[in-house]
């Protein structure tokens, strides 16, 4: 009885331990096609290279502003956190290549544009020409620059892009970050151009400091992506944007811009900038962007209960980004026949008249464009409206440059017979020169044409009409007047 009874208990426990196998492999076949179902219907391929903050190697752990980042979208959007660590140019060449591949953190510029899909922007790079703080070279413009023996430069790197595009041909080139500090501080390169926190990063693996080197001249700023393989699907690369605007949001994206680029400023859904262009826009003794345009533009982002941050950049690098880059604002601008269907428009904001400007005393007469045709040398500043407008005219005389002081001081200094300016602007860029007016002459009048508010052409109509709305009530209400009172009266 004994053995009878224990052989009944052992097959009832076979049975019970049967059923459990069974409960469990059903849940576990349930939760695996249930994971499968709730899965991303995209697969991915990122891929990244060592270049700290942005994305590198610590302990083993790849972290970073950029590495983090995804994390956050990849885990809302249930999508394997998996990334590839590779050299930039074997990246770069495999973005281009392969149908799944996501290439982080990638700048957005014309060379690259049609290339990628893009979802950003999550970071900007202010570039600036870095020397020795032994061997310091003074630059005042990128001319200066190409007069240098020896830059140091990295293949495929955005800046190496826009330096080659810009005619130099004073580049060496190196292997990385690394390679380029220790060359600049041993002297066998003279510049490198690099953002503050990547020189920082390069310089301590060195064990030197960001103090073994000075920064010379801001070259341009550059917004940072996510850079799809063109075959992935557009609503695939929509559902990374609005993760990305998600994380702008709620704060996410901040707090890691506080945590990895040591700054506040964190690129927001919508970037606007402008430049040094006083009255109407110019950075004061107090670092604060103002003028008769920024008010403008503050005015309608408090009607609009919307704030975002204005940045300072030079005019050629912000007219470019914004040609090229998503949800981007940019002011003031001239709206002419070549420029008015790149963008999208709020205004007019204001009025310029534009004249050759000569020396008081070099007896120079122009009455008419064809006369100005004749001179030697003609000073312009590159995108800004008058410059493309004479070079449509067939102009061969031109002497351009980034910044209009540049071009200033050559007509003070008789290297140039004429300087293309605005009547507007050109007495505070005298002014700020330590120039008086009485020293030139506006000997011809080219063209007078409207100011406005310009937005690169994926701009939401929407915005765009909110932010026309809100010029249209300021002008309706008086407030408009009290503000062009306050500058330009």
């Amino acid at each position: 009885m004994g053995n009878r009874s224990t052989t009944i208990m052992q097959k009832k426990r076979k049975h019970f331990i049967v059923i459990i196998l069974l409960f469990f492999m059903a849940f576990i076949n349930y939760t695996c096609h249930k994971t499968d179902e709730n899965a991303y219907k995209y697969q991915f391929k990122f891929v990244t290279e060592e270049y700290k903050p942005f994305n590198y190697t610590e302990d083993g752990n790849l972290t970073g502003l950029a590495p983090e980042l995804l994390k956050n979208i990849c885990s809302g959007l249930n999508i394997p956190f998996n990334t590839e660590v590779l050299d930039w140019k074997d990246g770069y060449a495999l973005a281009q290549n392969d149908a799944n591949t996501v290439l982080y953190s990638t700048v957005l510029n014309t060379e690259r544009k049609d290339l990628f899909k893009w979802a950003g922007p999550y970071a900007s790079v202010d570039w600036l020409f870095y020397s020795g703080s032994l061997n310091q070279v003074a630059l005042t413009s990128l001319d200066d620059a190409k007069k240098v023996a020896r830059i140091g430069a990295l293949k495929d790197y955005s800046i190496e892009q826009y330096l080659i595009s810009k005619g130099f041909a004073n580049l060496i080139y190196c292997t990385d970050n690394k390679d380029a500090f220790s060359k600049l501080l041993k002297g066998e390169i003279d510049l490198f151009p690099s953002d503050r926190i990547t020189a920082g990063a390069a310089l301590n693996s060195l064990g030197k400091s960001i103090y073994d080197v000075t920064g010379n001249l801001t070259i341009r700023t550059d917004l940072v992506y996510f850079a799809f393989n063109k075959n992935i699907p557009d609503e695939v690369v929509a559902d990374f944007q609005k993760a990305i605007d998600e994380t702008k949001k709620n704060g996410v994206l901040n707090s890691l811009y506080q945590k990895y680029m040591q700054s506040p400023d964190a690129p927001g859904i919508l970037q606007v900038y402008t430049e040094q262009y006083p009255p109407l826009t110019f950075r004061n003794n107090f670092g604060e962007v103002t003028g008769f345009g920024t008010d403008i533009v503050k005015e309608i982002m408090k009607r609009n209960s919307t704030w975002y941050d204005i940045k300072l950049s030079l005019w050629s690098n912000g007219y470019e980004l914004a040609l090229n880059n998503p949800n981007f604002c940019l002011f003031t601008m001239d709206r002419t026949d070549i420029r008015k269907d790149l963008f999208k428009w709020v205004g007019p904001i204001g009025t310029n008249s534009t004249y050759f400007y000569t020396l008081a005393v070099s007896g120079i007469t122009i009455n008419s464009v064809e006369d100005a045709k004749r001179l030697k040398s003609i000073g312009t500043v590159n995108s800004w409206f008058s410059d493309q407008y004479l070079r449509s005219l067939g102009f061969s005389n031109l002497v351009s440059d980034s910044n209009p002081a540049v071009m200033t001081q050559k007509l003070i200094s008789g290297e140039i017979d004429a300087f293309v300016c605005t009547g507007v602007t050109f007495p505070d860029i005298l002014k700020s020169l330590g120039y008086q007016y009485s020293l030139v002459k506006p000997s011809f009048a080219l063209m007078s044409s409207d100011y406005y508010i310009a937005f690169s052409k994926s701009t939401s109509d929407t915005m765009v009409k909110q932010w026309q709305d809100a010029l249209d009530a300021a002008k309706k209400d008086g407030t408009y007047q009290s503000i062009y009172a306050k500058w330009l009266k």
